[in-house]
């Protein structure tokens, strides 16, 4: 005979219905917060892919949808349709290309109801010395219009580089007060040494002046970016090959024997997060792969909804 299963002391039952209501009440305030204008969408969406089991994460994608101003259920189900969105899907559980399709669409939303050009922010990452920075310096160079966000660091210039230009030159200080003071996007301790990180003012105004934003940063600072603005479209850039990604490291001779292998070791386990990022660029040749990153500030289209 099958045992019984215990049944739970109403002690229980009356606190998960208790939890159940609040949680749903948290719920229809953030839904009531969207609606009023009190929080935008996108904000909603930055904070369940944060926290994808707190009371934001928790909302199911069409419920969030009926929330936003001018979108009726009808409407609700053909973005649904064209994001390739189950229509049980809760915003926490979002996997990384249907966050990134909505966060599209709701970005061009915003922006074309405000009359704005649809900004992009692009995030170029990759493996150390695989030559993030000097893609970006050609960038800089020949593809004016492209705001370079300047990141801020604790290392010392290395030669060739222009304070204000290259980085933000601080001591520890001076980035500890950035951290306190909320002024950075994101910021990451990299190659246990230094710090660095992405001052987000500067960000911030481009994006709301309708310029498209480059970010050169390391892989922990887009992942941290992500967290923060899930609409930004991350680039991974690659090396032709590992013998490739060696040579470049030991013929720019900026580290020491000890700290090459270090760096080594850690492009191997940063090579393993290309799965993580939306784009690949292969940097054969400096002015393609720049050419291939500018490219992909334009490619942010959301899906034609009425």
């Amino acid at each position: 005979m099958a045992e019984k299963r215990p049944t739970p002391p109403d002690v229980d039952r009356v606190a998960a219905s208790r939890a159940a209501v609040a949680a749903r009440r948290a719920r229809a305030a953030v839904k009531s917060e969207i609606a009023q204008g009190k929080r935008s969408a996108l904000e909603v969406l930055a904070a369940a892919n944060e926290s994808p089991d707190g009371i934001e994460g928790r909302l199911r994608v069409t419920e969030f949808l009926v929330s936003i101003p001018a979108i009726g259920v009808t409407k609700m189900h053909r973005i649904m349709e064209k994001l390739e969105i189950s229509l049980s899907k809760r915003l926490g559980g979002l996997g990384k290309h249907q966050l990134a399709r909505l966060g599209d669409f709701l970005t061009l939303r915003t922006t074309s109801r405000r009359g704005e050009s649809a900004a992009r922010l692009v995030v170029l990452a990759g493996p150390t010395a695989v030559g993030k920075g000097t893609v970006a310096a050609h960038i800089r160079q020949y593809y004016p219009d492209v705001h370079l966000s300047v990141s801020a660091t604790t290392r010392a210039p290395r030669p060739g580089e222009t304070e204000g230009v290259s980085y933000y030159f601080v001591d520890d200080a001076e980035f500890d007060r950035m951290v306190s003071a909320g002024e950075l996007l994101e910021w990451a301790t990299v190659h246990n040494a230094y710090r660095y990180g992405t001052p987000r003012g500067p960000v911030d105004d481009a994006l709301r002046r309708g310029h498209s934003v480059l970010l050169e940063i390391d892989i922990q600072g887009a992942r941290a970016v992500r967290r923060a603005m899930p609409e930004a479209r991350l680039v991974f850039l690659l090396p032709p090959t590992w013998d490739e990604l060696v040579r470049r490291l030991i013929g720019r001779d900026t580290e020491s024997a000890a700290e090459q292998t270090r760096r080594l070791e850690t492009a191997k386990l940063e090579l393993a997060a290309q799965g993580e990022f939306d784009f690949r660029v292969v940097n054969h040749d400096v002015a393609e792969a720049a050419r291939e990153v500018v490219d992909l500030l334009n490619l942010r289209k959301a899906p034609s909804l009425p």
